[in-house]
């Protein structure tokens, strides 16, 4: 078996989006997320850029089966980046392969109003990073995420996200917490 391992950062990080059973917490140096929107998505979402100066935390999970087809069909607006160069983790085995999804530079643009960032979605990414960094972590996701100048459409009351998460009343007022200091322009809601 190849043990191909797969790097998330965004919503992946959330293991309740997932059954992705052998996941271990880890880092990307010389990446930084950013939101951005794509022609294959109606609203924007994170991706991975390159960034010499900026290391950001995730999760490493081993590929199901070694089979990427899954995995590919999820991320399907991404391509799959080897990546095992910039990676650290703490696997018992090192890993034949690990590789990273991020939207080709030529094919993402930033949001818009038309394509914003969904709170949902944010909100199941924060949930994860709290669960998995604590708080400190949690900013950092914030601080190592660029295009908070990015709309985000308030879709709390009925999430548009399909694997929107029900969040505490603590991690609901630490995401606010977070975009207001930000100065994000939240749209829509109630």
């Amino acid at each position: 078996m190849d043990r191909a391992y797969f790097f998330g950062y965004g919503s992946l990080v959330n293991r309740d989006t997932h059954s992705f059973s052998d996941a271990h917490r880890a880092s990307a140096k010389g990446w930084r997320r950013a939101w951005r929107h794509t022609n294959l998505r109606a609203v924007s979402f994170l991706t991975a850029v390159p960034d010499a100066t900026c290391e950001i935390d995730g999760l490493v999970a081993h590929v199901p089966g070694d089979n990427w087809k899954a995995l590919d069909e999820r991320e399907h607006a991404y391509e799959r980046i080897p990546a095992e160069h910039a990676i650290s983790h703490a696997l018992p085995t090192p890993p034949a392969s690990i590789a990273l999804y991020a939207i080709a530079a030529h094919k993402h643009f930033d949001p818009t109003d038309e394509h914003p960032i969904l709170l949902s979605y944010l909100d199941v990414v924060v949930q994860g990073y709290l669960r998995e960094f604590g708080e400190d972590g949690a900013v950092k996701f914030f601080d190592t995420t660029s295009g908070w100048d990015a709309p985000v459409l308030d879709d709390r009351a009925a999430p548009i996200y399909p694997r929107k998460q029900t969040l505490k009343p603590s991690e609901r007022a630490f995401v606010d917490t977070q975009l207001t200091a930000r100065g994000v322009r939240l749209i829509g809601g109630t």
